[in-house]
């Protein structure tokens, strides 16, 4: 039977890249000289320092005009509260997401059993959701249905299998 995997990941080499990019405009810009502003990208965070809250915000705004002009969707990213730091300073850190939360899972589950598509079958498996049908041209609707609709997260079609 055919089936396809529905999964919301981050292009990790985009992500580097686009923090490369903000890096090397913060060193250049004039509003950011003697301010001590960065930008530091970890494992699954970003961590945005710099000296005051609207700095801050211009450091975001950057950031995130650098994520969406290498492609990467903005809803993959979740920014925490700000944070004052030593010497006067604040702080935020934002989380990239990986893998689809049980929650969501649930919700696109839900979602797709409501498209009342007959022989249409979901189920989560991992961070993954896996959607099984009889007919191709019904998943391929499922496909599009999803993608059309706004589940918070960024979602990624694959794995699609005959």
């Amino acid at each position: 039977m055919p089936s396809f995997d529905i999964t919301s990941e981050l292009d990790q080499q985009e992500v580097r890249n686009a923090v490369d990019q903000a890096q090397r405009e913060i060193a250049n810009r004039f509003d950011f000289k003697n301010t001590t502003s960065s930008i530091e990208l970890g494992t699954n965070e970003i961590t945005l320092a710099t000296v005051s809250a609207d700095r801050l915000t211009a450091l975001r705004q950057v950031l995130e005009e650098k994520l969406v002009k290498r492609s990467v969707s903005l809803k993959g990213v979740d920014y925490g509260t700000v944070i004052d730091a030593a010497g006067g300073t604040v702080r935020q850190v934002a989380t990239l997401a990986a893998g689809i939360s049980s929650d969501k899972a649930r919700e696109l589950n839900k979602f797709i059993k409501a498209l009342g598509l007959k022989g249409i079958q979901s189920q989560t498996q991992g961070d993954a959701v896996r959607v099984i049908g009889k007919k191709r041209d019904d998943l391929q609707s499922v496909i599009t249905a999803c993608k059309e609709h706004d589940f918070g997260i960024p979602i990624q079609t694959g794995n699609f299998r005959d």
